[in-house]
């Protein structure tokens, strides 16, 4: 299993893997309408094409799990703010859970983004997402508020759990979490 920065040559599995990902998450969740409404709006060719080749403060950029040449994982951030960090994205083959993918690419943000001044890094988290909340709360990020749920209307009842948690530049990413 390789971590590494995305390519061209990945689109088509990241935006497999993104909308697979999604449906699974959140089928119990909400309307079949409402996934395939994001699925389309997110996980498109052109997007996901011009977010490998744009990489800015804002967007870090696309990091893939590349198992042989198949993309199992995927997920990227951005800087919100000076220090501020954000995960944006983290989804991996439904079939493939609990291996440890979304902790290597966790992980292979998390450096990217102290390698470009984090000290804090925050993810949004759908209220209902228990597998994302036990995930991310065993990374070691902390409920710090609900808030709106991107790209989904808050006067239907979507919510979103903030999560944050604190980072310094230590040489090894287990000590680069502060508890």
């Amino acid at each position: 299993m390789e971590i590494r920065r995305a390519c061209l040559s990945d689109v088509g599995g990241i935006m497999d893997v993104c909308s697979e990902g999604y449906r699974k998450t959140y089928e119990s969740l909400i309307s079949q309408h409402d996934i395939e409404k994001i699925i389309a709006q997110f996980y498109n060719k052109g997007r996901i094409k011009r977010e490998i080749l744009t990489i800015n403060r804002g967007w870090n950029g696309w990091f893939v799990a590349d198992d042989h040449g198949k993309v199992v994982g995927a997920g990227g951030g951005g800087f919100t703010d000076d220090k501020k960090s954000e995960l944006f994205v983290l989804y991996l083959d439904p079939s493939r859970k609990r291996e440890g993918i979304g902790t290597k690419l966790l992980d292979a943000i998390t450096d990217d983004q102290i390698n470009h001044g984090a000290t804090e890094q925050w993810v949004s988290v759908f209220k209902g997402n228990t597998m994302g909340i036990s995930f991310y709360e065993a990374m070691g990020f902390e409920c710090q508020c609900e808030g709106s749920t991107y790209a989904l209307p808050e006067r239907e009842g979507f919510v979103s759990l903030r999560y944050r948690r604190l980072l310094w530049g230590g040489a090894d990413h287990a000590d680069r979490v502060l508890p």
